[in-house]
């Protein structure tokens, strides 16, 4: 297999960001990690390891890129500075990160996006947010709705970032439906241990979707599915033929 480390300059942050990239060729997906998490633990975790038949075999790429969640979502404090910190690092994705994607392999089409727990927060979010950059999105064990995080303060940046809010709010004529019903969205959830807000929240993703006209695979697995990184990885595997087009 394949692998590259990455460490360059951000301009969006002012400071280099660090990312690794699995694979040679296929359908390229960003990697967001879990809370507070790094670029190197989707390997750590045993992720690429089960996603290694797509990437050897030049199905699928994957970029796992470095979150900024302790300087924002994490940082409990200082409200206004964090969302704004957030929003940069939004910037150093889709500015940034992925021409980068497209350097690698321009013939790999339009990244897809992919996560767990905060990670799969960020998947959905992100590819609400700019359809028209991405094809869809894995969303593994989420939560969607930013008050979580900013209980005490609100503002239109934390708005852009809360999915259960915005397409709560979203007309049925909105110029981005066609993008979404051309596009996959996944968001799975289980039904066991530190489960319950995802859900909730999933329950009012499938809800507005579906107002919306937007087709959608919202997936609830059993009682004893719990969030964490076995469970994530048997989804992984689940999810991605689907996104590959291979069933």
């Amino acid at each position: 297999m394949d692998v590259v480390y990455m460490k360059e300059y951000s301009h969006a942050l002012g400071r280099d960001m660090e990312y690794k990239v699995y694979g040679h060729a296929g359908k390229p997906c960003i990697v967001f990690p879990a809370q507070n998490g790094r670029f190197y633990d989707y390997e750590d975790f045993g992720m690429v390891e089960v996603l290694k038949p797509w990437i050897e075999s030049g199905k699928l790429m994957l970029f796992c890129v470095d979150s900024l969640d302790i300087e924002s979502w994490s940082a409990y404090g200082a409200e206004k500075a964090r969302i704004e910190r957030h929003e940069s690092w939004y910037h150093y994705i889709v500015d940034e990160l992925l021409r980068r994607v497209y350097d690698f392999d321009p013939f790999g089409g339009r990244p897809f996006l992919t996560g767990c727990s905060m990670g799969a927060s960020h998947a959905l979010n992100f590819y609400l947010r700019r359809p028209e950059l991405f094809s869809g999105c894995i969303a593994l064990s989420g939560i969607y709705h930013a008050t979580y995080f900013f209980p005490n303060y609100q503002d239109y940046r934390i708005y852009l970032n809360s999915p259960v809010d915005y397409l709560a709010h979203m007309s049925t004529d909105h110029p981005y439906l066609d993008e979404y019903r051309n596009g996959k969205i996944i968001v799975c959830v289980g039904r066991g241990a530190w489960e319950e807000e995802g859900i909730i929240d999933a329950d009012i993703i499938r809800h507005e979707l579906m107002r919306l006209d937007v087709p959608a695979w919202i997936d609830y697995w059993g009682e004893d599915v719990a969030h964490d990184w076995p469970w994530w990885k048997k989804q992984i595997v689940y999810f991605m033929p689907y996104m590959l087009d291979e069933k």
